[in-house]
């Protein structure tokens, strides 16, 4: 009897956990790779270079899903916001470059997946 109950118990459980949506999944994929940014970009980390440059290839290889996804036909996005996406997509791998070499702000990378991130709120909630 006690398996019984703890078999139900793990069933309720697992069928109790939220069900994530492609957005959701997008979301919390953004939004871990935005917190690796900030913590490696953060003065208190002295710029460690190496957080700095995990960080940066995690958010490259992001957005180059985000571009290859927006790049295919069957993409029901809306052609101008698919040409946007991929448009940051190559502005994000140039930049990233710029900030590895410390010739350029790598908050901007930051501020880009904020962004992105409140967008995908908004269209969560709309």
């Amino acid at each position: 009897m006690q398996n019984a109950q703890k078999l139900a118990a793990q069933c309720y459980a697992q069928s109790a956990a939220p069900i994530r949506t492609p957005r959701n999944t997008e979301y919390e994929a953004i939004s871990q790779i935005t917190r690796k940014l900030k913590a490696a970009l953060s003065p208190a980390d002295n710029k460690d270079m190496s957080l700095l440059a995990d960080a940066i290839h995690r958010n490259r290889q992001l957005w180059v899903i985000l571009a290859s996804s927006v790049a295919e036909e069957d993409n029901l996005l809306p052609d101008e916001l698919r040409a946007g996406l991929f448009s940051l997509a190559e502005f994000v791998r140039k930049h990233s470059a710029k900030v590895l070499m410390e010739n350029a702000d790598g908050s901007v990378l930051v501020d880009i997946n904020m962004s992105i991130m409140q967008g995908l709120n908004t269209r969560a909630a709309g």
